[in-house]
Protein backbone atom coordinates (compact mmCIF):
# COMPACT_ATOMS: atom_id res chain seq x y z
CA UNK A 1 0.00 0.00 0.00
CA UNK A 2 2.83 2.42 0.85
CA UNK A 3 4.62 1.64 -2.43
CA UNK A 4 1.41 2.31 -4.40
CA UNK A 5 0.94 5.56 -2.50
CA UNK A 6 4.55 6.53 -3.25
CA UNK A 7 4.02 5.91 -6.98
CA UNK A 8 0.75 7.89 -6.96
CA UNK A 9 2.49 10.68 -5.04
CA UNK A 10 5.37 10.79 -7.53
CA UNK A 11 2.86 11.05 -10.41
CA UNK A 12 0.99 13.84 -8.59
CA UNK A 13 4.29 15.64 -8.00
CA UNK A 14 5.23 15.50 -11.69
CA UNK A 15 1.77 16.60 -12.84
CA UNK A 16 1.77 19.31 -10.20
CA UNK A 17 5.08 20.72 -11.48
CA UNK A 18 3.71 20.83 -15.02
CA UNK A 19 0.47 22.40 -13.76
CA UNK A 20 2.33 24.97 -11.68
CA UNK A 21 4.71 26.02 -14.46
CA UNK A 22 1.86 26.31 -16.98
CA UNK A 23 -0.18 28.24 -14.40
CA UNK A 24 2.67 30.69 -13.77
CA UNK A 25 2.85 31.41 -17.51
CA UNK A 26 -0.94 31.73 -17.77
CA UNK A 27 -1.43 33.98 -14.75
CA UNK A 28 1.33 36.36 -15.78
CA UNK A 29 -0.18 36.62 -19.28
CA UNK A 30 2.69 34.92 -21.10
CA UNK A 31 0.37 32.20 -22.46
CA UNK A 32 -3.38 31.90 -22.94
CA UNK A 33 -5.40 29.96 -20.39
CA UNK A 34 -7.97 27.27 -21.04
CA UNK A 35 -5.74 24.76 -22.85
CA UNK A 36 -7.68 21.48 -23.14
CA UNK A 37 -4.61 19.24 -22.69
CA UNK A 38 -3.57 21.00 -19.50
CA UNK A 39 -7.18 20.97 -18.34
CA UNK A 40 -7.30 17.18 -18.81
CA UNK A 41 -3.99 16.81 -16.93
CA UNK A 42 -5.41 18.91 -14.08
CA UNK A 43 -8.47 16.63 -13.86
CA UNK A 44 -6.25 13.55 -13.93
CA UNK A 45 -4.07 15.04 -11.18
CA UNK A 46 -7.22 15.70 -9.14
CA UNK A 47 -8.20 12.05 -9.58
CA UNK A 48 -4.73 10.97 -8.38
CA UNK A 49 -5.05 13.29 -5.39
CA UNK A 50 -8.34 11.56 -4.55
CA UNK A 51 -6.58 8.16 -4.73
CA UNK A 52 -3.75 9.56 -2.57
CA UNK A 53 -6.30 10.75 0.02
CA UNK A 54 -8.00 7.35 0.12
CA UNK A 55 -4.70 5.55 0.62
CA UNK A 56 -3.68 8.13 3.24
CA UNK A 57 -6.94 7.53 5.11
CA UNK A 58 -6.33 3.78 5.05
CA UNK A 59 -2.76 4.22 6.32
CA UNK A 60 -3.97 6.60 9.04
CA UNK A 61 -6.61 4.08 10.09
CA UNK A 62 -3.97 1.34 10.25
CA UNK A 63 -1.74 3.57 12.38
CA UNK A 64 -4.56 4.45 14.78
CA UNK A 65 -5.57 0.80 15.02
CA UNK A 66 -1.99 -0.26 15.84
CA UNK A 67 -1.74 2.48 18.46
CA UNK A 68 -5.01 1.39 20.04
CA UNK A 69 -3.90 -2.24 20.15
CA UNK A 70 -0.56 -1.25 21.66
CA UNK A 71 -2.31 0.93 24.22
CA UNK A 72 0.05 3.83 23.55
CA UNK A 73 -0.54 6.77 21.22
CA UNK A 74 3.03 7.95 20.55
CA UNK A 75 1.49 11.28 19.52
CA UNK A 76 4.66 13.29 20.13
CA UNK A 77 6.82 10.67 18.42
CA UNK A 78 4.53 10.74 15.37
CA UNK A 79 4.28 14.54 15.19
CA UNK A 80 5.51 14.70 11.57
CA UNK A 81 2.96 12.03 10.63
CA UNK A 82 0.16 14.18 12.07
CA UNK A 83 1.49 17.42 10.57
CA UNK A 84 1.52 15.67 7.20
CA UNK A 85 -2.12 14.64 7.70
CA UNK A 86 -3.23 18.09 8.90
CA UNK A 87 -1.40 19.94 6.11
CA UNK A 88 -2.89 17.48 3.59
CA UNK A 89 -6.38 18.16 4.91
CA UNK A 90 -5.79 21.93 4.72
CA UNK A 91 -4.44 21.46 1.22
CA UNK A 92 -7.66 19.70 0.17
CA UNK A 93 -9.72 22.65 1.35
CA UNK A 94 -7.51 25.15 -0.47
CA UNK A 95 -7.45 22.95 -3.59
CA UNK A 96 -11.25 23.05 -3.68
CA UNK A 97 -11.08 26.86 -3.59
CA UNK A 98 -8.38 26.78 -6.30
CA UNK A 99 -10.54 24.62 -8.56
CA UNK A 100 -13.53 26.90 -8.01
CA UNK A 101 -11.56 30.07 -8.79
CA UNK A 102 -9.78 28.72 -11.87
CA UNK A 103 -12.55 26.50 -13.25
CA UNK A 104 -13.78 29.29 -15.49
CA UNK A 105 -16.30 28.97 -18.30
CA UNK A 106 -16.50 29.30 -22.08
CA UNK A 107 -18.26 32.29 -23.62
CA UNK A 108 -18.50 32.43 -27.42
CA UNK A 109 -15.53 30.08 -27.69
CA UNK A 110 -13.40 32.19 -25.33
CA UNK A 111 -12.21 30.95 -21.93
CA UNK A 112 -13.24 33.25 -19.05
CA UNK A 113 -12.11 32.86 -15.46
CA UNK A 114 -14.12 33.59 -12.34
CA UNK A 115 -13.46 36.84 -10.49
CA UNK A 116 -10.08 36.87 -8.71
CA UNK A 117 -10.55 39.09 -5.66
CA UNK A 118 -8.56 39.54 -2.44
CA UNK A 119 -10.23 36.52 -0.82
CA UNK A 120 -9.21 34.32 -3.76
CA UNK A 121 -5.66 35.67 -3.55
CA UNK A 122 -5.41 34.90 0.16
CA UNK A 123 -6.80 31.38 -0.36
CA UNK A 124 -4.27 30.71 -3.14
CA UNK A 125 -1.35 31.94 -1.02
CA UNK A 126 -2.54 29.72 1.85
CA UNK A 127 -2.72 26.81 -0.59
CA UNK A 128 0.89 27.44 -1.62
CA UNK A 129 1.97 27.54 2.04
CA UNK A 130 0.11 24.37 2.99
CA UNK A 131 1.56 22.63 -0.07
CA UNK A 132 5.05 23.72 0.95
CA UNK A 133 4.56 22.28 4.46
CA UNK A 134 3.06 19.07 3.09
CA UNK A 135 5.91 18.54 0.64
CA UNK A 136 8.66 19.54 3.09
CA UNK A 137 7.48 16.92 5.55
CA UNK A 138 6.63 14.34 2.88
CA UNK A 139 9.80 14.26 0.76
CA UNK A 140 11.81 12.03 3.09
CA UNK A 141 9.09 9.36 3.53
CA UNK A 142 8.45 9.46 -0.24
CA UNK A 143 12.13 8.87 -0.98
CA UNK A 144 12.20 5.99 1.52
CA UNK A 145 9.06 4.41 0.01
CA UNK A 146 10.53 4.63 -3.49
CA UNK A 147 13.88 3.30 -2.31
CA UNK A 148 15.72 6.40 -3.48
CA UNK A 149 19.03 6.97 -1.79
CA UNK A 150 22.00 8.87 -3.07
CA UNK A 151 25.36 10.20 -1.99
CA UNK A 152 24.22 13.80 -2.27
CA UNK A 153 21.28 15.18 -0.43
CA UNK A 154 18.58 14.91 -3.10
CA UNK A 155 16.02 16.22 -0.62
CA UNK A 156 17.78 19.59 -0.49
CA UNK A 157 17.87 19.84 -4.29
CA UNK A 158 14.18 18.98 -4.59
CA UNK A 159 13.21 21.44 -1.89
CA UNK A 160 15.25 24.28 -3.38
CA UNK A 161 13.68 23.82 -6.82
CA UNK A 162 10.20 23.43 -5.35
CA UNK A 163 10.65 26.46 -3.09
CA UNK A 164 11.67 28.62 -6.04
CA UNK A 165 8.69 27.38 -8.08
CA UNK A 166 6.29 27.94 -5.18
CA UNK A 167 7.69 31.43 -4.69
CA UNK A 168 7.15 32.09 -8.39
CA UNK A 169 3.60 30.74 -8.02
CA UNK A 170 2.91 33.13 -5.15
CA UNK A 171 4.29 36.01 -7.23
CA UNK A 172 2.20 34.88 -10.22
CA UNK A 173 -0.95 34.84 -8.04
CA UNK A 174 -0.10 38.37 -6.94
CA UNK A 175 0.51 39.52 -10.54
CA UNK A 176 -2.75 37.87 -11.56
CA UNK A 177 -4.58 39.65 -8.73
CA UNK A 178 -3.12 43.00 -9.81
CA UNK A 179 -4.13 42.30 -13.43
CA UNK A 180 -7.71 41.58 -12.28
CA UNK A 181 -7.85 44.78 -10.28
CA UNK A 182 -6.61 46.82 -13.26
CA UNK A 183 -9.49 45.59 -15.45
Amino acid sequence: MRKLNACVTAAIFILFLVHMIWGIFSMTGLTAGGNKVFSFLAYFMTFLVFVHVLIGCKLTYDTLKAQRLAGVSYFKDNMLFWIRRISGFALLIFMAAHIFVFKGRRENGNFRLNNFDLTALILQILMVLSLLVHVLIGVKPLRLSLGIEDKRDLKTDILIVLSVLLLLSAVAFLVYYIRWQAV
